[in-house]
């Protein structure tokens, strides 16, 4: 089944996490203290990244998908980026960008 990733800029990781945790009533599933965290709902692909001056912008959109053969992203007619990949691709990219990252490899 497919999960509608949404990636957002935030300026606060711990604060971030306490809020979107409990609003999807699920703790993040890969945490990058002060940089980043992810969440995977049956649904739903959300991803929080510090930025600073560009809390709270939409980062990208895209799909976590089993079937995707590698990564790939596009724009849209609006100028967003789209992203489509599937578990193991995300989960590689944030293990590579930090390994100091805890959480549960898919």
């Amino acid at each position: 089944m497919k999960r509608f990733h949404i990636a957002i800029g935030v300026a606060d990781i711990a604060r971030s996490i306490e809020d979107y945790s409990a609003r999807l009533g699920v703790a993040p599933c890969v945490v990058v203290p002060g940089e980043y965290a992810l969440w995977r709902t049956e649904a739903l692909n959300l991803s929080i990244r510090r930025t600073g001056e560009a809390a709270g912008a939409l980062r990208h959109l895209g799909w976590e998908d089993p079937s995707a053969p590698s990564f790939s992203k596009d724009t849209d007619v609006n100028g967003i980026v789209w992203e489509h990949f599937n578990a193991e691709q995300q989960d590689r990219e944030i293990f590579e960008t930090w390994p100091q990252a805890s959480g549960v490899l898919v």
